[in-house]
């Protein structure tokens, strides 16, 4: 008998997926026998498709008690409480990002976190049922507002073996006004940094300036090897504009002089004022998946040639798709990690279910938000804010994603939903997002039928 499945053709093959993420490349007579439920078990393709549970002999009842354990692994952050806690500790910066997603260019009042706040966030963290929990340092530019980090860190650590907490610590930063007291304190508490390099010093300087329009690639580097010489580490990201289309080899190779161990490639999303300015520095999703193609092909050269480097979002898709485990990236859950995964706790003591909710309220919609730091943790899970992004991000549910070949390893995002079509629910197919994740999954899952990519794929997770 066989299982339920979606397939799609890619290439001279076709892909096949089932709800567990399990998934084969089949011939077009081996995808006739999968529909006719015509399969010899005893034949390689057989085995193959018992083995990835497209198809069982024996009971129904038997097939399903078996396939439990296998999908409570592949769902198992339902089992979690939320562990991710975001920090914005000031929405006050000192650069302008041509695509900046927590400014619409609208006069907004700056403000920095107080200590008073912060330890009432860090009291709501704590209450998560979660053992091991993440702190996550943003903004703005959250260095402006160093004090209120050193006491998030230093009272959050004072009181996690009291309640029985793990706390691993991130600080997402354009690293400008790094100083050495504030890279030893860094290094002191083994917190991760994560900063934005979109490319060359062209390119970056031409998407991240400061307010007077000087560019801040050089003064990045400088932070960049200042931690270096104390031996902390660093991740990137980096951000795509339409300059930065026809730049992949250029992008790629700052990453491999700067010995970045990988390279997060993002889309822009429409959000503040990379949506205001979309005409000038956006895309179709046509032109972002070509580009990344481009820099995917090029990383795995790179690797054929012995420079090891990974690229971010390929590397969260392959942990799902070769080991069958969400790695912890909230919008690629479902539901997705908004509230029951990570919630957003801004300067002014408002908290979100994601930072994308809060860059929205910083657009005037607040709709997204789940209370005060005056609430309990029971009471912001409860709330029917929280509620209803769950409901509608439940992949599964929705009409136009649960018979895709790649719903077992995507994700949508309710707060870009109600930004841009003014519902939660995603009711339109193939919309932008959708296009971007289904071109980088094609590119992923072409590489994985040949053996060469294959092996160097696995190494990335």
């Amino acid at each position: 008998m066989i299982n339920y499945f979606n397939f799609k053709k890619l290439n001279q093959k076709y892909l096949a997926t089932n709800d567990l993420g399990r998934f084969i490349f089949v011939s077009p007579d081996e995808l006739k026998q999968l529909i006719q439920n015509d399969i010899d078990y005893e034949s390689s393709f057989g085995q193959k498709a018992l083995e990835n549970f497209f198809c069982y002999n024996g009971s129904e009842q038997g097939f399903s008690e078996h396939l439990v354990p296998y999908y409570r692994d592949s769902k198992n952050y339902l089992f979690s409480a939320t562990s991710l806690h975001i920090f914005v500790v000031t929405n006050a910066c000192n650069m302008k990002c041509v695509y900046c997603q927590a400014q619409s260019g609208n006069c907004i009042p700056n403000g920095m976190m107080t200590i008073e706040t912060a330890k009432k966030a860090v009291d709501i963290a704590m209450s998560s049922p979660q053992t091991c929990l993440s702190f996550e340092f943003q903004g703005g530019e959250p260095l402006m507002n160093f004090e209120t980090i050193k006491f998030i860190v230093e009272y959050s650590s004072e009181i996690a073996e009291q309640h029985k907490k793990i706390i691993e610590y991130n600080l997402v930063s354009n690293l400008t006004l790094l100083t050495e007291e504030i890279a030893d304190f860094i290094r002191e508490h083994n917190i991760g940094v994560s900063t934005s390099i979109d490319g060359d010093e062209t390119l970056h300087n031409a998407n991240r300036m400061y307010r007077n329009d000087n560019g801040t690639y050089a003064d990045v580097l400088n932070g960049i090897n200042s931690l270096k010489s104390k031996g902390i580490g660093f991740g990137a990201i980096q951000t795509t504009t339409k300059t930065s289309l026809d730049k992949y080899r250029e992008i790629i190779d700052t990453y491999v002089e700067l010995n970045a161990p990988s390279v997060f490639i993002r889309n822009l999303t429409p959000l503040g004022c990379a949506n205001s300015a979309w005409d000038t520095i956006g895309y179709s999703p046509e032109q972002f998946v070509d580009f990344y193609r481009k820099c995917f092909d090029y990383i795995i050269e790179l690797n054929k040639n012995g420079i090891c480097l990974k690229e971010g979002h390929a590397s969260i898709f392959l942990q799902k798709i070769l080991s069958g485990y969400a790695a912890n990236y909230m919008e690629l859950r479902s539901p997705c990690g908004a509230g029951i995964g990570q919630i957003a706790y801004y300067y002014d003591g408002n908290i979100y279910t994601c930072d994308e909710g809060r860059m929205l309220a910083e657009m005037g919609d607040d709709s997204f938000c789940l209370g005060t730091v005056d609430n309990s943790y029971d009471e912001l899970m409860n709330c029917n804010n929280c509620k209803a992004v769950c409901i509608s991000s439940v992949l599964e549910s929705l009409p136009n994603c649960c018979d895709c070949v790649y719903q077992p390893y995507c994700g949508t995002c309710p707060v870009v939903n109600l930004a841009l079509k003014k519902d939660i629910y995603n009711k339109e197919p193939n919309d932008y997002k959708c296009k971007v994740y289904k071109g980088m999954l094609d590119t992923i899952f072409e590489a994985l039928q040949d053996e060469d990519k294959e092996g160097i794929l696995k190494q990335w997770i």
